[in-house]
Order: structure tokens, then C-alpha cells, then sequence
């Protein structure tokens, strides 16, 4: 059934209030548009984590388009190889043979064949209900001692699991389980570091783990030491299914602990860590490090003061300064929006095209307290027609209501130079976090951004040829 889109005169679509929002489905889901922020991760970026690892895409060349560039954006060229499917390979029965012989010619090019190759696999080879178990074996067969990892390009197949978590699931297939290190904490999930001032490394530290973090592996050897870890923690939805199967493949405890901006769930988080990583008849009456319980009341104390601080320094530079927040800047954004709301700052937008589960709590407080904050979504493709001021070489910083955006996509609809620039929480996490959101908030709000250049480079944090 067709029905007319409401529009505004400069036809966006009208945004729909918090109060009139509904929780499950905001907004419907069919076609869709991909604003030109550029800064969130994809799955080419995601696997370049992998050190010496080498990207092989089987895909149309259509597809192939987007994720050559990428590689070419990062000046990574030398690690990405593509075979080109043909309409014909829908109906000839060679689907499954045509990626082993692509990908082994390939191989068979190389002077020094890489230990792990990471075949992607699209849409086409779904539909046909291509078997990689059997593409597998056979170039494992052919090519002893080289790690072929089942990769996926599908962006047509987001009612299941969505293209980003079956990325982060593959990310870590290549390790296998080696003899336990007592001390070895996995922080697993992330594509970007961790702030090595946050809540996770500090206990951690306290506790006396060493923690791996993929981003800090410079050779493949170091990435697989993942394999002894004992402990693994994650704090990002997106990459549970894979740490689950990661945990379970090489024997090791794993503990959830989501990213939040309430005080209170930070404060669970900490404590829940302090116990995860206290090791089985070990006294938490020690009167050192983390075996001390008073250790951990005052390091709390101590985290909540200082983000509390920062918080309202901010708020007395920021004022009443409107404040727009997207979905790409945090998968938190309606605990984010409540947090700030709370201290007296203005939210007025939020975009999302769908709220995570974990916000349900934070939605019904926010409700009440700021019913009226607007709802748009990101991906509507009415959104092409928002009044983007990029194109007429407007100097923004001195144009217009002053707005402070959170996230690139926030930044472009509200066409703001004056936005933190960061993707899936930035790397700040727990109390420590919020501190460092509040800081930025002040950054933002100070000085102005090149927006229209710095949301054209792909992946936040990546190297940039451009």
C-alpha cells in the first residue's frame, strides 16, 4: 500500500516527538539513504585489524566499487584482491568452484602467501545458498598453513544479523585456544582503542591484567596470543554474537558490560568487573589493589566526582546551546540524551533509525522529562532533500543558530561545524568516559570543524591517503 510521505516545505520528512515515538519501530524500513558522513567504520575497515591479514571479495562489480576504494582510501592496496562474479554464475552451477579458483589464483600470485586470507562472500552467494564450509576445506587443502576466514558482504540480509555483527564475529575466528594466561584480560568488540584512562584498563590494572586489545597488535603472532586469554570483556551490543563464540572456542570467561552514561550502571560495571576478575578463592579482603573492597568505593567516588565536575564546567560554557545527537556517535544516544538533560543542556534532536533494547529504561525517563525532543531518522530517503548548506561554500561557523552536534551525521543534517567527531562511543567508556564526553562537548563547542572535509574520509581514526 502506497502512502504520501509528510514533508516539510524544504521536503525533509517531519520529525516525530519522543512522546509520539514508538519504541519498537520508530520509523518504517524499505529503501533507504546513506548520508555522505563517511566516518563510521565498515566491514573493509574492520578487517584490515588483522595484522598481515590479506581481503578477498567475491562480489558484482557494483559492490566491488565501495570496498576497493576503502582499501585505496587507507593506502592498503597490497592487502585486498576481488573476484568479479558474472550474471551467469547465478545459473551456470559453478558458483561455490568460482570462488575457489578466483581466491587460488590469487594466492597462487602472491610471493609471500599471508597466514590468514579473509574471503568475503555477498548477497548473490546467499541467494544460491553457497556452502563456504566447502570452499573452505578444499582452499585449506590446496594451501596448508594459511587461514581461510568466512567473511560477508550482505547488506540485503539485515532481518537476521546485520553485516557488522557477522564482521566482528569473523574477526576473531583465526584464534585458537592456547594454554591459559591467569592474567591475560581480552577486550574484545572495538574497533577503535580503548581510552587507556577508562574504567575497564584501570581495574584491570588494579586487578594486575594485562589486557589485549587488537588495535595494539603490530604482527599476527600477537593478535593470536588472544588464545591464552582467560578473562574476555565486551562492552559494545554489536559485537556479542562473536565474542560468545570466541569464548566458548577457546575456553575463556566472558563478561558483558554494556557501555552506559548513567552513573549508576557505571558504577554496576565497575563492581561487577572487580568481581569477574577476582580469580576463584582469592580474599577480597586483601589489603592491596582491587582485593581491597574499599580500593574499589573510593576509585568509584573518585570517577564520580570528576565526571560530575566536568559535566557542569561544561554546562556553564555551553548553556542553553541546542544539541543534536546521532545513533553513529553512540549506540547510546537516548542515555545520553538523558544524561546532558539531567545537567541542564539542551537536547533538541536525536537521529536513529532504531533504538537498541538496552535504551528501554532510559527512553521512559527521558520521556517524561523532555517529551518533546524530535525524532528523525537518518536512512529515509527524503532525508537527500535536508537543507544542506555544504554546496554553497558557506562559511558555517559564522552562520545561523549556533548547534553542537554529537557524530557526523548529526553534524551534516544540521549543517554545524561544531560537533565531536567520533563512531561507537569513541573509545570512552564508563565514568572515566563521561568525563572525557564532557570535554569534548567543550571542544566541540569551541572550535569550529572543516565539517564537509572531515566527514568525506572514510572510517574514523583509519589512515587517510586523502
Amino acid at each position: 500500500m502506497i502512502e504520501a510521505l509528510r514533508t516539510k516545505d524544504n521536503r525533509i520528512p517531519e520529525p516525530v516527538l519522543l512522546k509520539d515515538v514508538d519504541f519498537e519501530m520508530p520509523f518504517y524500513e524499505g529503501l533507504q539513504y546513506n548520508p555522505p558522513a563517511r566516518g563510521v567504520w565498515n566491514i573493509v575497515h574492520t578487517g584490515m585489524l588483522i595484522p598481515e591479514a590479506h581481503q578477498v571479495y567475491v562480489c558484482a562489480q557494483g559492490c566491488l566499487r565501495g570496498v576497493i576504494l576503502t582499501a585505496a582510501e587507507m593506502d592498503l592496496m597490497e592487502r585486498m584482491s576481488w573476484v568479479s562474479l558474472r550474471e551467469k554464475d547465478m545459473w551456470n552451477g559453478e558458483m561455490e568452484s568460482r570462488v575457489v579458483e578466483g581466491v587460488a589464483h590469487i594466492v597462487e600470485q602472491m610471493k609471500n602467501r599471508p597466514r590468514c586470507i579473509l574471503v568475503y562472500l555477498s548477497c548473490m552467494h546467499m541467494f544460491e545458498g553457497c556452502d563456504f564450509r566447502v570452499i573452505a576445506d578444499e582452499l585449506s587443502e590446496r594451501f596448508p598453513g594459511t587461514k581461510f576466514v568466512d567473511c560477508y558482504m550482505t547488506p540485503t540480509m539485515r532481518k537476521s544479523i546485520s553485516p557488522d555483527a557477522m564482521m566482528k564475529a569473523s574477526l576473531y575466528d583465526p584464534v585458537e585456544p592456547l594454554a591459559k594466561n591467569e592474567k591475560l584480560l581480552g577486550l574484545v568488540g572495538c574497533d577503535r582503542e580503548t581510552d587507556r584512562t577508562s574504567d575497564i584498563f584501570e581495574i584491570a590494572k588494579l586487578a594486575g591484567f594485562d589486557v589485549w586489545e587488537i588495535n595494539s597488535c603490530e604482527t599476527y603472532d600477537q593478535y593470536l596470543e588472544l588464545g591464552a586469554a582467560s578473562k574476555l570483556i565486551s562492552y559494545l551490543p554489536v559485537a556479542n554474537v562473536g565474542v560468545r563464540k570466541l569464548a566458548g572456542r577457546i575456553g575463556a570467561e566472558w563478561s558483558y558490560l554494556p557501555l552506559s552514561y548513567d552513573f549508576d550502571q557505571c558504577e554496576e560495571n565497575i563492581k561487577k568487573m572487580a568481581e569477574f576478575l577476582l580469580s576463584e578463592g582469592e580474599s577480597k579482603e586483601d589489603e592491596t589493589g582491587l582485593h581491597n573492597s574499599k580500593t574499589i568505593d573510593e576509585f568509584i567516588a573518585e570517577k564520580k566526582s570528576q565526571a560530575d565536575k566536568a559535566l557542569k564546567e561544561a554546562q556553564k560554557i555551553i548553556k542553553d546551546t541546542p544539541i543534536a545527537i546521532d545513533y553513529s556517535a553512540t549506540p547510546r544516544p537516548l542515555g545520553l540524551a538523558l544524561l546532558l538533560t539531567k545537567y541542564g543542556f539542551r537536547v533538541d534532536t536525536i537521529y536513529t533509525d532504531v533504538f537498541q533494547k538496552e535504551e528501554r529504561a532510559a527512553y521512559e525517563e527521558l520521556v517524561k522529562l523532555r517529551p518533546d525532543i524530535q525524532i528523525y531518522p537518518t536512512m529515509d530517503p527524503a532525508m537527500r532533500f535536508a537543507d544542506n548548506e555544504f554546496e554553497d561554500g558557506l562559511d558555517l561557523a559564522e552562520s545561523g543558530e549556533k548547534k553542537l552536534a554529537v557524530g557526523q551525521k548529526a553534524a551534516y543534517f544540521n549543517h554545524t561545524p561544531y560537533f565531536v567527531n567520533i563512531a561507537d562511543g569513541g573509545g570512552m567508556y564508563g565514568l572515566d568516559g563521561i568525563r572525557r564526553m564532557a570535554e569534548e562537548l567543550v571542544d566541540a563547542f569551541s572550535t569550529p570543524k572543516d565539517t564537509k572535509k572531515l566527514i568525506s574520509h572514510k572510517g574514523i581514526g583509519c589512515a587517510s591517503c586523502l
